[in-house]
């Protein structure tokens, strides 16, 4: 009767056989049939229902067609890849046939040659105990029921099919039959001397009792009940062989006896060979030659039979009447899964092992922590039980017994006495036990015993502890004392969950109450990610970091190097509050660095619906050639880092130098300033190509800054002088190696600028006791070679990454304004020319002319008025710091000198400034800084401000130069007071003197303007409306030519930007400007009002706008308005009023007066407010040294 669950199995079987009956000879077709019902009957219905039945059909076929004919022990073995056209079949996987005798361990033992290859079995079917008859060709006539009587013409056979993962490659194939045709002869030996085994184990036993004269009879009787305990059925035999203890040249051998070997050790499978016993570890030349009868370890040979297990030895010695070893009886196999069941109160040995254990415990059986030892022994691994020593084994139970049931990982481990095994047995808490904790602990095995074999077994039980038990094979050749303790350690670092870990090196790093702390809030803020990537300890790390951010220090960063990284790879954290850092950010600056970022991994951390962290961890590698330890280097690259984050050091090739030269961000920062300067004084070489001489040269870098230090550092000077001359030999030195000529010249320039430099503030500190955010140097300017002239006296450079600025003086008592420039690239040519017109100026006081400017560098990233505002007076101010920073101040009649500075020139007190273009509104903001520093000359420091003449609100500048415009056109019989004139102007109406001029007659029809944002084009203006336009924006606060209402502007103008792509130019414009073109470019169109045919050009804007024919745009020097400038040939106005600087060149004003054009000079037309600025100063100075005297009050 057939089963509910087996009906889905016959409908498939009958269809197959169906199939047969329909296909095959009538003849033959029954008995394939049978054997078919037979073959699959044993298959589970789920595999049978995975295939067609055409497939079924043709794999039995294929089968029985290698199964009809097979001589008396005969293996025969198939391996084949179906395929449908050769086979009538096919399958994804590569098929196993097998034909032998039935016999037991068949099916456990090709299983083990498949797992050995790691290949995995897909299907396995089974026919033990196929009984057929077979004719004279041994051929299979009947089929018969299984469990047929056997009689002499009964043959019991084993067909077996496997299905394992599909092989093609022909050499692993061949493989394959060769591992299955040994496995099976091993088998086939081992159950064929199976009844040989068991009597000669049976002879040892009778064998003992004559032995009793010298081993103790309590162990003989031992050792007999053991041997009868494995023949029960307790040990599978795979195989025996005898051996005898010899001497031979002085040395004990051990010789395997010929013709003893049996199963497995037959000598036709197992070419024994002796040993020399001398070569033994001690403890194994002592267990071999100790008159103990019994001895049991592991061997170092893997069963190829029934189990994938190292097989266990078992020796039985033989004595003389002397009772000295002279050989032993070895019996090779498995112990049973019954004797791994049994209790060892019941097997002969163990029994009296655990008993002695339990005494030497001192604890009472009938107590509570004696039946826990108790069990802890009888539960132990029957191998560790059996070969253990006594002391090996309390060592191991009582460590058990201390674990206590609590969730630790622990490690007992114990070397066997040919140092062939590690058996480590490893207690987990069993809620993380997985395969892949496993699997870690089997590798950290590995790698620390340097073992390439483990073998595990695991065993779960009612304990909280899951156990595994690995016997790890060893090189007995390495004499390596091992570490048990580091490597449980290992053991206990990957099996502790990752916050228990957290939780752990917390308590380490911070104690407990701290810890508890930061783990409530750190151990399920970091991500999965981060888990995968990072340890614990290195969270540990991480957190200390984190903790560290606040509002007030709201980026951190980690250079690190890991252990196990090459020598050249390096790690960057970086750690922020509620935002990540962006590539495009961070990139550059690791670049200019000198790293190459490899990769990069973002880690959120989350704490709460409304806070979060961010860690973005780099991979770098240096890209130079230069050689250094992370020690070297960490502090420099984090502290170079962070400054360019926050903006305190520019992001550009000289910051390679803090890890190629090993110089830290301030020595660059001089390196740096250097260059910027050498710019402005229109050195040869770019800054790009400056910052790669350096690189390629670091040492000599380093040598520079070496230089600067001796030259500058504070204290006393007396043997600078030599110390120098040294250290520029030694650079002179060093430059022999260097082959690059410009490279040559770009270090020359270095030490030539350092000689010139008299003064600097670098090692000056602010209130803080924080170095300045900017450096000054003054150079004596007659000391620099191939200066453009004229040279000014003296100098100060002041560099810093937001701005730089330049004050130049023709004389020590010498006097002039502070401008805004905005000509970042040459803003010292500017400067030197203002210097210029201001010495000739000044002709009308006492003080020789100075002037100075400052750029801004990042109004790039400001949009508002506002905003540019702001930065431009910080800028101010920074500089004004900077000048002040190294210029000597009067204490009474004393000079003082400023604080850490070294000074190579004579007493420098006298530094005025004054208001300039951009700058009209700032004196108050230098002169509060000149009280902050005590300055001699307090608000006398800078004219004008809120204590002084304010020039705009008195147009003096203006009036004055209006002065010189009336005065060309009385020459022409012109009176511009009562008639109206046409103009062309360059400046807006917030200027000074552009605003104030064109407030001077109401006569002005200004027909066109330009500043550097808007042109101004009102091609037939009505003089009076137009004239209360301009007050009106006058007297907007910073107003610009945008702010004009177009509605008061005639027919055809408007105001248009500079910055849009064409104007279109309307029919008026046409007519009053000559213009063809129906659309111009803004640049043109300037260019247009300037040559306009008009009665004055009233310059009083920034820049210069006209030169001479024989000039080129490089002789100006003013690089910004090379695109508008035009010719003094081309200008048409009948007169020019200079109440700018520098609007015409010298030789332009010359060329166009000699054309007929009424011109004076600049600083002719504009020479008022220098007057008035004169008697300011100099009455405030006059005053405040009655006020300092106590006979004025105020």
């Amino acid at each position: 009767m057939a089963y509910k669950f087996e009906e889905g199995k016959d409908l498939i079987i009958d269809a197959v056989v169906a199939k047969i009956n329909e296909q095959m000879n009538p003849n033959q077709a029954p008995l394939c049939a049978e054997f078919v019902r037979q073959f699959y009957s044993t298959v589970a219905l789920a595999d049978l229902q995975d295939w067609q039945v055409d497939d079924l059909y043709g794999a039995a076929i294929n089968f029985w067609t290698l199964l009809q004919q097979r001589r008396s022990n005969e293996t025969k073995i198939r391996i084949y890849n179906p395929e449908y056209e050769r086979h009538g079949w096919q399958t994804t996987h590569t098929v196993v046939e097998v034909i032998t005798e039935d016999m037991p361990f068949l099916v456990d033992s090709l299983r083990m040659a498949i797992n050995k290859l790691n290949l995995v079995s897909h299907l396995v079917i089974h026919m033990g105990a196929f009984c057929v008859k077979r004719d004279a060709e041994d051929k299979i006539v009947e089929i018969l029921p299984r469990g047929s009587q056997q009689d002499d013409n009964l043959s019991v056979e084993a067909p077996i099919f496997i299905e394992i993962d599909r092989q093609t490659n022909p050499t692993v194939l061949d493989e394959l039959h060769q591992n299955f045709e040994r496995v099976l002869e091993d088998n086939r030996a081992v159950v064929e001397d199976w009844p040989l085994m068991r009597q000669k184990v049976r002879e040892m036993i009778n064998e003992l009792d004559k032995s009793t004269d010298f081993i103790d009879p309590e162990e003989i009787e031992e050792t007999k009940a053991f041997l009868n305990w494995i023949e029960d059925h307790h040990f599978t035999f795979l195989g025996v062989r005898d051996y005898a203890i010899i001497e031979e040249n002085n040395e004990t051998i051990l010789q395997p006896l010929a013709d003893t070997g049996l199963g497995v050790l037959r000598a036709s499978m197992s070419k024994p060979c002796a040993r020399n016993i001398s070569s033994m570890t001690p403890e194994a030349r002592e267990l071999i030659l100790s008159p103990r009868a019994l001895v049991m370890f592991k061997t170092n040979t893997e069963s190829t039979v029934h189990r994938h297990a190292y097989t266990d030895y078992i020796g039985i010695k033989r004595f003389n009447q002397h009772g000295q070893v002279i050989g032993e009886r070895r019996i090779v196999g498995l112990y049973t899964s019954a004797a791994y069941n049994t209790n060892p109160k019941h097997i002969p040995f163990l029994r009296h092992k655990v008993a002695l254990i339990m005494n030497n415990s001192q604890f009472n059986y009938r107590s509570h922590s004696g039946k826990v030892l108790l069990n802890i022994l009888e539960t132990l691994p029957r191998d560790d039980l059996i070969q253990a020593s006594e002391d090996e084994l309390l060592e191991m139970a009582m460590g058990v017994y201390h674990l206590q049931e609590r969730r630790r990982i622990r490690m007992f481990a114990r070397t066997d006495v040919y140092r062939r095994f590690v058996s480590c047995l490893v207690f987990v808490p069993r809620e993380r036990f997985n395969t892949e904790l496993r699997q870690a602990m089997e590798n950290v095995l590995a790698e620390s015993f340097h073992s390439n074999h483990i073998t595990f077994s695991t065993t779960f039980s009612e304990s909280v502890l899951a156990r595994i038990h690995f016997i790890v094979r060893t090189d007995p050749k390495n004499d390596i004392a091992w570490n048990f303790k580091e490597i449980e350690q290992k053991l206990i670092e990957i099996g502790r969950s990752w916050a228990d870990g957290l939780k752990h090196y917390l308590v380490e790093s911070f104690g407990e109450e701290a810890a508890n702390r930061y783990y409530a809030r750190y151990h399920r803020a970091f991500p999965a990610s981060y888990h995968d990537n990072f340890s614990p300890r290195t969270a540990v790390y991480d957190i200390k970091h984190l903790e560290d951010l606040s509002n007030d220090n709201p980026l951190v960063i980690n250079f690190y190097q890991p252990l196990d990284d090459n020598a050249e790879g390096f790690r960057l954290k970086i750690y922020q509050l509620d935002s990540t850092v962006t590539l495009s950010d961070v990139l550059p600056i690791i670049e200019r660095l000198g790293m190459r970022a490899i990769s990069e991994r973002p880690y959120l951390l989350k704490f709460s619906h409304d806070q979060c962290a961010w860690i973005n961890d780099f991979t770098l590698q240096y890209v130079g050639k230069i050689h250094f330890t992370i020690d070297e280097i960490k502090e420099l690259f984090q502290t170079a880092f962070a400054k360019v984050w926050f903006g305190e050091v520019e992001n550009d090739g000289f910051n390679q130098l803090v890890l190629a030269a090993g110089l830290n961000w301030r020595q660059v920062a001089i390196l740096r300033a250097y260059a910027k300067y050498f710019k402005q004084i229109a050195f040869t070489f770019s800054q790009e190509y400056i910052e790669s001489a350096l690189s390629k040269n670091p040492h000599i870098a380093r040598m520079i800054v070496q230089l600067f230090e001796q030259r500058f550092t504070p204290g006393s000077i007396s043997s600078r002088d030599n110390q120098c001359r040294e250290q520029i030999e030694v650079i002179l030195k060093a430059l022999d190696d260097v082959t690059n000529l410009d490279e040559d010249k770009i270090i020359r320039q270095y030490i030539q600028l350092i000689n010139a430099s008299i003064r600097t503030n670098f090692y000056q500190k602010d209130a803080q006791g924080k170095y300045k955010s900017y450096i000054s140097i003054k150079f004596n300017s007659h000391a620099i070679p191939k200066l453009p002239k004229p040279h000014p006296l003296f100098e100060i450079f002041v560099y810093a990454p937001q701005f730089e600025g330049v004050h130049l003086r023709g004389g020590k008592v010498a006097r002039g304004g502070l401008r805004w420039s905005d000509r970042k690239e040459d803003f010292r040519t500017e400067i030197l020319g203002l210097m210029k017109a201001q010495q000739v100026k000044n002709a009308v006081i006492v003080p020789s002319g100075a002037k100075g400017g400052f750029v801004p560098k990042q109004l790039a990233t400001l949009t508002t008025r506002e905003e540019i505002l702001k930065e431009g007076i910080h800028c101010y101010q920074q500089f004004i710091r900077g000048l002040l920073d190294i210029t000597d101040n009067y204490q009474g009649k004393e000079v003082i000198k400023p604080q850490d500075v070294v000074c190579y020139d004579e007493d420098d007190p006298y530094l005025v400034v004054a208001a300039d273009k951009g700058t009209a509104t700032f004196s108050d903001y230098a002169n509060e800084i000149s009280l902050e520093y005590g300055f001699w000359l307090g608000d006398a420091f800078a004219s004008g401000g809120s204590q002084g003449y304010d020039h705009k609100k008195m147009g003096i500048t203006a009036r004055g130069a209006w002065e010189s415009v009336k005065r060309h056109f009385y020459e022409m019989n012109v009176n511009i007071d009562t008639t109206d004139f046409s103009v062309i102007g360059i400046g807006d109406m917030a200027g000074d003197v552009f605003g104030n001029g064109m407030l001077l007659s109401e006569h002005i029809k200004l027909v066109g303007a330009f500043n550097h944002l808007h042109i101004f084009v009102d091609p037939s203006p009505d003089p009076q409306i137009s004239f209360k336009e301009r007050a009106r924006l006058f007297n907007l606060a910073r107003s610009s030519w945008a702010d004009y209402d177009e509605t008061l502007i005639s027919a055809g103008g408007g105001v248009f930007n500079r910055n849009a792509k064409f104007i279109k130019v309307s029919p008026e414009m046409k007519k009053a400007f000559n213009i063809k073109q129906a659309s111009i470019e803004p640049n043109e169109l300037i260019r247009v009002l300037l040559r306009a045919k008009v009665d004055l050009l009233w310059s009083a804007g920034i820049g210069t706008f006209v030169k001479a024919s024989n000039e080129s745009h490089l002789d100006v020097g003013d690089r910004t308005n090379d695109a508008i400038r035009i010719n003094a040939s081309q200008l048409r106005s009948k007169v020019v009023g200079e109440g700018g600087n520098l609007g015409l060149t010298q030789l332009a004003r010359i060329e166009y007066a000699s054309k007929g054009g009424l011109i004076y000079t600049d600083f002719i037309d504009n020479s008022a407010g220098v007057s008035c600025s004169d008697k300011e100063v100099n009455i405030k100075i006059l005053l405040n040294g009655v006020v300092a005297s106590g006979d004025l009050a105020y």
